[in-house]
């Protein structure tokens, strides 16, 4: 059996969400990222200042699933540190996140498979799976184009179903 943990940074609390989900499907720990200093336009920017240290010991897992945001197409700062200080410790990766790019417009600048992209190629070595649950699979068809809709969604128990939730237990299927 391997052993799973699920590791997870949410600024609006999407991914905080789906990686507890994860978790409780998966009947594994769980362990939050936190940076040092938590300032999103910082962030954002790339500039950080290192993640606080974590309780568990990676290399005690056979595998860590990372619940983490698509920020305007970046791998963001702290999902980027956390795996360059442990992506020795561990054998298999999977990047699992709850974003704004559509699966439509994923290969957009600012959409997830345009940041896969970017991790494949800064950790070449890495065996790692990367996942989008878009968060506009949770909202009605016409407010799927409005971005202002879109940053305001919220993941919860309340929307937590439909779509979203096919495409969900497909990625624990595959998971598990």
């Amino acid at each position: 059996m391997t052993k799973t943990l699920v590791t997870y940074y949410s600024n609006t609390g999407n991914n905080r969400f789906l990686a507890h989900e994860i978790a409780k499907r998966l009947n594994c720990e769980i362990e939050e990222i936190k940076p040092v200093l938590n300032m999103h336009l910082l962030l954002l920017s790339g500039i950080g200042f290192g993640n606080k240290n974590i309780t568990r010991n990676l290399a005690d897992y056979d595998r860590v699933i990372l619940c983490g945001p698509v920020w305007m197409g970046s791998f963001i700062y702290p999902l980027r540190k956390f795996i360059e200080k442990h992506q020795n410790e561990v054998k298999e990766w999977l990047f699992v996140t709850c974003c704004g790019s559509s699966y439509k417009l994923k290969e957009d600048k600012y959409g997830h498979e345009m940041v896969f992209r970017k991790v494949r190629e800064a950790f070449p070595d890495l065996n790692i799976t990367c996942t989008a649950l878009p968060i506009t699979m949770t909202m009605p068809d016409e407010q799927q184009e409005d971005t202002k809709a879109m940053m305001e969604t919220r993941l919860s128990e309340a929307n937590f179903d439909g779509l979203f939730l096919e495409k969900f237990d497909i990625l624990i299927e595959e998971i598990a």
